[in-house]
C-alpha cells in the first residue's frame, strides 16, 4: 500500500495529468478524486486515457475525504483554493497548482486577479531547480506550485541573471503555449476551427496574471527589482510552451558565458537540459515528460540575450512539477514517478 493522495479539481486538464502521474507512481496511490460541477461523472468520460479508473466516478469536493490523505494535490481555478485549504488539518500536506499562494504582494493579487478573492498569502514557492528552493520545498507541509510560463522563464532567465551576466531592468518575453494552458471551459477561441492553423497573442500589454509571479521569481533570483514585458500567444497544440526570453546583455558577456551559467546551474538536475551548441528548443523535446530544455546566445548585434525554453505546459508546467514537489515534501526520491523523455512522435 502507498501513501494516499487526494486530487481536487480532478476532471480539468491539469488534473487529469495528476490522475496519470499518480497512478503510475511506485509510492503512491489514489485516495480522494474529487471535482466540482463533474461530481458524479464517470472518470472515463473526462479522461478517456485513464483506463485503471475504469468504473469510478469522480467525487464532490468533499474537505473530509480529503484530510484522510497522506498528502492532497489541488488542481482548482484560481482564487478556490484558500477556502478549501482553510478546512483541511494543518498537519495535511499540501501542493496548490492554483495561484493563491504564490505572490507575495497583495496588491499585485488583487491587479491581476481581481479583488473578489481576497490575497490568501504566500507559501513556500516550489520551483526546486531555483538556488534554495529545494531545501524550503522539503522542509514544507505546503508548497505553491508555480505557474506554467513563471516556471520556463524563471528556468531560463534566473541562473543569468543571478550571475549578473544581464540587465534586471529590461526583460521581455514572449512564449507561445498549447491550447491546454487555457483549461477545459469552451469558448470560441479555443474551437478547433479557429485554433487550427493559426498562432494568436492574447492578454498582452502586461496583464497576463503569470506577470507578477515572473518579477518576483527572477527579482529575488536578480537581488535586484526586475521590470518584464511579457506577450503570451495561443499556440494550435494541445501541450508545450516556447518561450523566447531576452535581456540586455552586461558588457562583455558571450554566448559561452551565458551558456556556462546555466551549465552550473543545472549539472546536476535531472529534470532541466541545456542543449549543445546550435541546437534549440522545441516543444516536441519535451511532451508527456517532466523536462524542460534551455538554449542561450550572446546577440552582440543588439546587445541582448536570448534564451529559448521549452518544457510541456502540463509536465514541468503543472502536474509534473506538483508530483516532483510531492516527492519532496513526503521525502520520496525527487524523481519517483516522473520521466525525462518525451513521447515522440
Amino acid at each position: 500500500m502507498g501513501l494516499r493522495v487526494g486530487v481536487a479539481g480532478a476532471s480539468g486538464y491539469a488534473g487529469g495529468e495528476l490522475l496519470r502521474l499518480v497512478l503510475g507512481h511506485p509510492d503512491l496511490e489514489l485516495g480522494a478524486v474529487c471535482a466540482g460541477a463533474a461530481a458524479g461523472r464517470p472518470v472515463l468520460e473526462l479522461h478517456p486515457g485513464l483506463l485503471a479508473l475504469a468504473g469510478e466516478t469522480f467525487a464532490a469536493t468533499d474537505p473530509g475525504l480529503l484530510a484522510g490523505c497522506d498528502l492532497v494535490l489541488l488542481a482548482l481555478p484560481h482564487g478556490e483554493s484558500a477556502g478549501l485549504v482553510e478546512q483541511l488539518p494543518p498537519e495535511v500536506p499540501v501542493v496548490d497548482l492554483g495561484a493563491d499562494f504564490r505572490l507575495a504582494d497583495p496588491t499585485a493579487w488583487a491587479t491581476y486577479y481581481g479583488d473578489e478573492h481576497p490575497h490568501a498569502g504566500t507559501w513556500t514557492y516550489g520551483l526546486p531547480e531555483l538556488p534554495g528552493a529545494r531545501e524550503q520545498v522539503r522542509s514544507s507541509r505546503r508548497v505553491a506550485n508555480p505557474g506554467c510560463y513563471a516556471t520556463a522563464v524563471a528556468l531560463g532567465l534566473a541562473p543569468l541573471l543571478g550571475a549578473g551576466l544581464v540587465e534586471p531592468s529590461d526583460v521581455v518575453v514572449v512564449a507561445a503555449s498549447g491550447t491546454t494552458g487555457a483549461g477545459r471551459r469552451t469558448t470560441d477561441a479555443l474551437l478547433a476551427s479557429t485554433v487550427m492553423g493559426a498562432v494568436s497573442a492574447y492578454k498582452t500589454g502586461g496583464v497576463h496574471q503569470h506577470t507578477p509571479e515572473m518579477e518576483q521569481a527572477l527579482s529575488a533570483a536578480a537581488g535586484a527589482p526586475v521590470t518584464l514585458s511579457f506577450t503570451p500567444m495561443l499556440a494550435p497544440t494541445p501541450r508545450g510552451i516556447l518561450a523566447s526570453c531576452t535581456a540586455r546583455l552586461r558588457a562583455g558577456t558571450t554566448t559561452t558565458v551565458l551558456r556556462e551559467a546555466l551549465l552550473a546551474a543545472y549539472a546536476d538536475e535531472p529534470f532541466v537540459r541545456v542543449l549543445p551548441e546550435q541546437a534549440w528548443p522545441t516543444t516536441k523535446a519535451t511532451s508527456g515528460s517532466n523536462a524542460t530544455v534551455v538554449q542561450a546566445a550572446a546577440d552582440q548585434h543588439a546587445g541582448r540575450a536570448v534564451v529559448s525554453v521549452a518544457l510541456d505546459n502540463l509536465g514541468k508546467g503543472a502536474a509534473g512539477q506538483a508530483l516532483q514537489n510531492a516527492n519532496l515534501v513526503l521525502g520520496l526520491a525527487e524523481t519517483a514517478g516522473l520521466v525525462a523523455s518525451a513521447v515522440s512522435p
